[in-house]
């Protein structure tokens, strides 16, 4: 499970100012450090190896820190998602839970600025996640906005497109946020396999709390995220993704068409 040791509170609504609950981090990150934001590739810190380690890269646009109930806590991390509106992010379905407020600031690093904040206006989830919280549809897509009005796709550039699990002996990259305030991303490179349940695996040391709903990536496609079998890996070398497949594209393309989201259930196990 890659989300701090969470206090669960009532759900009011993804939208809902909730100013007193909180979730204590295990692992903080560490102090604030500004620093510019890229704009090219996820960073790849070097070639896929046996037992690869996460390291300090880059800010990515593309990639950045979800914050819950409007405070300086960011827990988990989400990736935008190329769609029609160039208004959606996703993330893990778990990371989700108890959260009466959801923001997120893309390229994170260290702090952020009002016009770089984006809040959800609705969460969109796999109806098996919704009914039995299964870790095949451990993901979450949120539609965004901000006070500017901009288009969160529009102020990151070119977002990732969505694709399917990724085959085994497939090379990822992988970049998220340790649970904290302020701080900035860590990421690896990794060749992925296919656990004996199905789920999409890699090998990367030091993919600590917070990270869940880390994205995947290959090239410029999101191929899985931090999640899914054991809420993304209770060993802290092994990370898991929900298999994406055409029940992904098709929460994918509910999202895009808007309408009301799902309500978001309150209650999370810690698999681990």
């Amino acid at each position: 499970m890659r989300i701090p040791t969470l206090l669960l509170c009532p759900l009011v609504g993804v939208a809902a100012l909730l100013t007193s609950c909180s979730r204590p981090a295990d692992h903080a990150a560490g102090p604030g450090v500004s620093a510019p934001r890229a704009t090219g590739p996820v960073q790849r810190p070097g070639r896929p190896q046996q037992q690869a380690v996460a390291g300090p890269v880059d800010p990515d646009r593309r990639v950045g820190a979800v914050f819950i109930n409007n405070g300086p806590l960011h827990i988990c991390t989400g990736s935008v998602v190329h769609s029609a509106g160039g208004n959606l992010m996703m993330t893990a379905a778990h990371c989700l839970a108890g959260a009466a407020q959801l923001t997120f600031v893309p390229g994170f690093a260290g702090d952020a600025a009002p016009p770089d904040v984006w809040k959800a206006d609705a969460v969109y989830l796999d109806p098996r996640w919704t009914a039995s919280k299964d870790p095949h549809a451990d993901y979450a897509i949120a539609r965004l906005s901000n006070d500017a009005g901009v288009p969160v796709e529009s102020h990151v550039g070119l977002a990732l497109t969505l694709g399917t699990a990724p085959p085994p002996g497939s090379h990822v990259t992988v970049l998220g946020y340790p649970a904290g305030v302020g701080g900035t991303p860590i990421g690896c490179q990794a060749s992925t396999s296919v656990s004996d349940n199905g789920f999409p695996s890699l090998v990367c040391e030091g993919l600590v709390d917070g990270t869940s709903g880390a994205p995947w990536v290959s090239g410029t496609t999101l191929t899985g995220l931090i999640g899914g079998f054991e809420r993304g890996g209770c060993a802290a070398n092994v990370s898991y993704s929900a298999p994406f497949d055409a029940q992904t594209a098709q929460l994918l393309a509910r999202a895009e068409a808007g309408g009301p989201g799902d309500p978001v259930p309150n209650d999370l196990d810690d698999s681990c």
